[in-house]
């Protein structure tokens, strides 16, 4: 069955050489609340907006508002690396808030919809790999490496919120927009003919929106 396996959350903790603290590590947890956060913005501190309740943002710049509420990767993709690191990877070290089972989230299409135990998400965002995740990682060249396996599982918008627990059900309504998330994160990584598919859609969020034109036309000139 396709389902929830662990949900997970995350406390402030301390960063390498940074002053402002992270909340990558995340931690499973009975259950998790979700909700649409509002728009991406800076907290106090600079600390973002999770759709998750109870769950820290370290990054309000980077990370969290609606189109990056929650955040979900596959076990079968934490094996994967486990296999090629040579160490365990327990659900949560990714940073993310719902480990499945059984789902190829890297399959998702941009705004594919979940319907996962009380809530309903939509699937919108690549994540993009930065440089708290490859410090929590302690992997060298880690941002490179898992930006070109291009199977980062996928950001979820909130559109009915609601509380997801390990073992509840995921049923997926494919949207048929063809865009893949993992083009996405081929875009958002640079690829310019990516980016160019990725506007053709009206519906693509504005953050990545604006961001591919400001790249595609800083070429141009």
């Amino acid at each position: 069955m396709v389902s929830v396996l662990s949900v997970n959350v995350g406390s402030p903790s301390p960063r390498s050489g940074k002053s402002t603290p992270t909340g990558i590590a995340k931690v499973p947890a009975p259950l998790i609340s979700v909700a649409d956060p509002g728009p991406k913005r800076r907290g106090p501190g600079g600390a973002g907006l999770s759709g998750v309740e109870g769950d820290f943002i370290g990054s309000g710049r980077h990370h969290g508002g609606s189109e990056q509420a929650v955040y979900a990767v596959s076990r079968e993709e934490l094996d994967h690396w486990s296999g090629e690191l040579g160490r365990d990877l327990p659900n949560g070290m990714f940073g993310e808030n719902i480990t499945t089972l059984g789902l190829d989230v890297d399959a998702s299409e941009y705004g594919d919809v979940w319907t996962v135990g009380g809530a309903v998400l939509r699937v919108s965002a690549p994540r993009v790999p930065c440089s708290t995740f490859a410090g929590r990682m302690g992997e060298k060249g880690w941002v490179k490496r898992f930006a070109a396996r291009g199977r980062a599982g996928t950001y979820l918008a909130v559109v009915s919120p609601g509380v997801i627990r390990p073992g509840d059900s995921i049923r997926v309504t494919k949207s048929g927009s063809g865009l893949l998330i993992p083009a996405l994160l081929a875009a958002w990584m640079g690829d310019l003919s990516e980016m160019q598919v990725a506007l053709a859609h009206d519906d693509l969020d504005d953050e990545s929106r604006g961001h591919f034109t400001r790249v595609l036309s800083r070429r141009v000139e």
